[in-house]
């Protein structure tokens, strides 16, 4: 990337004196209302807007100090912008009220730069800050309602140097509370930072829109770049508020397609729109005149014709081009008893502005009006007996005709363009399936607003910006081939897990699994406390046939181990003891400044899983114990506290991060919603840990055919008359064992074993290999087993035991007995265990000898 330095915009512009606005206000002409922000996308009524904006000036102030040209320059400009398809015109200084009147009758909307002193040290004069916080408070408030304002630039690209002095989080709280000044005096006007990759640590959930100033002419890297912006800016749409060219080309019409592939694909990446810069190519900057310094589109002293009129034929592209062939999808909608959203599902599909598409409702023997609403709209209905969501699933697949499948939940609704997204991310990839976010409406209630924000939604998890390892079942395409080969969905899962499955079986294939941030759809949240609950609880049975049949997927504990990360809202976040490091480069001097999160500590993470509230139980039992020994109340007191503690402390930190956006209520509503979200947390852990141990996955389960052993140490041996690799001996061993149905794992670089055997979560056996060669092909496999207890198990059953015969000799026989008791239970469970899985062992060991013996 080559980055100029030159359009950072930080010299030190006073606000103007506040213009009264006139007694009667000019009768609007074509802006009659100002832009909304829903989800990542932008809406004029209920209109998609789309920003196709220019930027304009900075201008050298005149005699009597005005930042703009005479009045009759700016009506032109803004006439030739109007002409030329731009809807949006970016300033960097505070407009007079007649640029926005003039703005308002030729229908353009106009996003407001709020200049400061941002190029100094600002934070480390209170006065200072507080003037420049008072200032744009005072601007906004000139101007409450003028629907022409598009949105509000509360500072535009502060340079890293000043950020790093001050520091990230404070420089986080000042653009806060510019962002607070302006909404209390004007609640409904949009605002935003305009940022930059070299301060792209920046975390700032609370702006309205994500903004980024953006050169890079080469395709491939402004479109790796805009996917890794779309997953920053999360559920907020995103904007390109400056994008052109920073180095010459051969020629204007050369730098005219460059800009017209620009835009093209800033649009295609599911970005709200973009600022191409500049309309002059006159700028001024803190008292220098720059001429010719970038491309400019249009000039007072000519047009270049070339530029102009690529600008207008992108712009008229926008979103997509109608040029090309869109390949034929078929939506499915699966839905059993939907009827109480199924009709928000099936208008929203009907507003599809896709092409090539059919629509298809499997109504899975629904007992209420589902048939009935379906049957009113323009789509194939199928009515079949319940036989599960799989099921239904694939009975979309056996009649679509479209060469992508596209799935959508009966409680959900897309985005217009949703299939437009999809359908370019295939024919620009070779990915198997992509999926898009879901995203919660607005309007669904305070208890919707809170599940939104609470742990255990469909979530998208993804490997890169654009690689994802799992996408939900609310919001998934695939190739209608891809699955056909795969055979479709799996019937055993009747509820949820199937999209979970069909993810590792195409992965299993060989196939990747896309992601596009533009394919949203709108997915309406559980109302109540009991339908939540069910839901989690359900999730939990989905984990359980899960881990049956991907047991090798699960760890001891039984928990899937992505290895991308989940994106969305309500995800429980770990405890940190350290802050984020920022890679900022020597002095720095970084382009590209990112933030990393340090791991969390195994302590820190475990706390996250629902069996903590296991832990918690036993350290409470311990504690009801400690009445009959004070010794023993001292010190698990403690430990209690802070085993109950964490889940708390982090349910509270999720909730005071959760975000309701369009909120207006009072602070004891906010408060309500924050407490409620809070209980989310709480209560989802245990809502799964009740789900998975109805269903069989539990700590103490066991997976797998085998008769107990005695757990003891082993040696082995087969005698073979036929040569074989000696890890092939190791893959028969293993292949017997997965014959059995156990959970096996191979030994790496570094480990002084060669096959591990999981009997259950507190204990299991080893096994090393060693070949002797006696001629001839002749081999003698020998293999020594050692059973092994789960350090933590075996370490909490000796700390039970200890303390219970010191509770003896303490004279409180009660409390040791109590522990006695718990400490010996752990050792069976680790004896159960190893002896299981030396049974698995022994089992496999017989199988492969009777094969040797045969052969021979």
């Amino acid at each position: 990337m080559i980055r100029r330095e030159s359009l950072q915009h930080t010299a030190v512009v006073p606000l103007p004196q506040p213009f009264r606005a006139p007694a009667v206000r000019r009768e609007l002409a074509f802006v009659h209302r100002r832009i909304e922000a829903r989800g990542k996308f932008l809406f004029d009524g209920d209109d998609k807007y789309w920003v196709k904006g220019v930027t304009y000036g900075t201008f050298r102030p005149d005699a009597d100090g005005e930042q703009f040209p005479a009045f009759e320059i700016v009506r032109r400009d803004f006439e030739q912008m109007a002409a030329a398809g731009v809807n949006t015109v970016r300033v960097y200084t505070p407009p007079p009220r007649r640029l926005l009147d003039t703005a308002e009758r030729l229908g353009l909307r106009v996003m407001v730069g709020l200049p400061w002193e941002q190029h100094v040290a600002f934070l480390d004069d209170r006065r200072r800050a507080s003037a420049i916080v008072e200032r744009v408070r005072e601007f906004a408030r000139t101007n409450v309602g003028h629907p022409a304002i598009f949105c509000y630039a509360v500072g535009n690209e502060i340079p890293a140097p000043i950020v790093r002095w001050h520091g990230k989080r404070p420089i986080e709280r000042f653009i806060h509370r510019l962002f607070k000044a302006i909404k209390s005096v004007d609640p409904t006007a949009l605002v935003t930072y305009v940022n930059y990759p070299t301060t792209e640590y920046l975390e700032l959930p609370f702006l309205d829109l994500a903004c980024f100033n953006v050169y890079l002419e080469s395709d491939a890297r402004l479109t790796a770049y805009l996917a890794r912006l779309q997953n920053l800016a999360g559920e907020r749409p995103l904007i390109l508020a400056e994008l052109g060219l920073d180095s010459r080309q051969n020629g204007r019409r050369a730098q005219a397609e460059t800009l017209s592939r620009q835009i093209e694909s800033t649009f295609a990446a599911g970005c709200a729109g973009a600022f191409v810069f500049g309309w002059t190519d006159e700028w001024h900057r803190g008292g220098h005149d720059v001429d010719d310094w970038d491309f400019g589109l249009v000039t007072r002293r000519r047009a270049p014709k070339p530029a102009l009129s690529a600008v207008r034929e992108a712009f008229q592209n926008v979103p997509f081009r109608r040029d090309i062939r869109w390949p034929r999808i078929s939506v499915v909608v699966a839905s059993h008893n939907g009827a109480r959203t199924i009709r928000d599902t099936l208008e929203g599909l009907k507003r599809l502005e896709y092409p090539d598409c059919e629509v298809i409702v499997v109504n899975d023997g629904s007992r209420d009006a589902t048939a009935d609403i379906a049957a009113e709209y323009d789509c194939r209905l199928i009515t079949t007996e319940n036989r599960g969501l799989s099921n239904a699933r694939n009975t979309g697949i056996r009649v679509a005709t479209g060469e992508i499948v596209a799935y959508i939940d009966d409680d959900a609704y897309p985005d217009p363009h949703w299939l437009h997204y999809l359908a370019y991310a295939f024919m620009t990839s070779d990915h198997a399936a992509i999926g898009g976010p879901n995203l919660a409406p607005s309007g669904d209630g305070p208890i919707a607003e809170c599940v939104a924000n609470a742990p255990g939604g469909p979530v998208h998890v993804l490997l890169t910006d654009t690689l994802a390892e799992h996408i939900p079942g609310c919001n998934m395409a695939f190739r209608r081939s891809a699955l056909q080969a795969i055979g479709g969905f799996d019937p055993r899962y009747r509820v949820a897990g199937d999209d979970v499955d069909v993810c590792w079986r195409l992965t299993d294939r060989g196939w990747t699994i896309g992601f596009h941030a533009g394919a949203i759809d709108w997915h309406h949240r559980r109302n109540s406390l009991r339908a939540y609950w069910r839901q989690q609880m359900g999730y939990g049975k989905g984990e359980a046939l899960l881990e049956e049949k991907w047991p090798e997927r699960y760890n001891a504990l039984g928990h899937n181990a992505w290895s991308g990360r989940p994106y969305g809202r309500g995800l429980a976040e770990h405890l940190r003891l350290a802050h984020g490091r920022i890679y900022q480069g020597t002095w720095g001097t970084a382009a590209y400044q990112a933030i990393y999160h340090p791991a969390p500590g195994t302590l820190l993470g475990l706390s996250l899983m629902p069996e903590w509230y296991g832990v918690i139980a036993v350290l409470a039992y311990a504690a009801i114990l400690g009445v009959f020994w004070p010794l023993l109340a001292a010190l698990v007191g403690p430990l209690l506290a802070i085993a109950a503690g964490m889940p708390v402390a982090q349910a509270a930190i999720a909730a005071k991060r959760a975000r309701f956006p369009g909120h207006a209520g009072t602070r004891a509503i906010l408060f309500g919603k924050r407490l409620l979200t809070m209980l989310m947390h709480l209560m989802q852990p245990a809502a799964r840990l009740w789900g998975r141990h109805r269903h069989g996955l539990s700590p103490w389960r066991l997976r797998g055919a085998a008769r107990i052993a005695i757990p003891r140490a082993r040696n082995d041996a087969i005698w073979s008359e036929r040569w074989a690799a000696p890890e092939r001996w190791v893959e028969r061993i293993e292949s017997a064992l997965r014959e059995q149905g156990a959970v096996t794992v191979r030994g790496g670089d570094y480990d002084r074993w060669d096959l591990w055997v999981r009997g259950g979560a507190f204990g299991s056996v080893r096994a090393l290999f060693a070949v002797e060669e006696h001629g001839g092909g002749k081999q003698l496999v020998r293999m020594k087993m050692r059973p092994r207890a789960t350090r933590c198990a075996a370490g909490f059953a000796t700390l039970f035991l200890t303390l219970a015969v010191l509770a003896f000799g303490d004279s409180a026989p009660p409390a040791g007995t109590g522990l006695a008791a718990l400490g010996l239970l752990l050792q069976g469970l680790i004896v159960r265990d190893c002896a299981f899985a030396a049974g698995l062992w022994i089992g496999a060991l017989r199988r492969v000898s009777d094969h040797v013996r045969r052969d021979a």
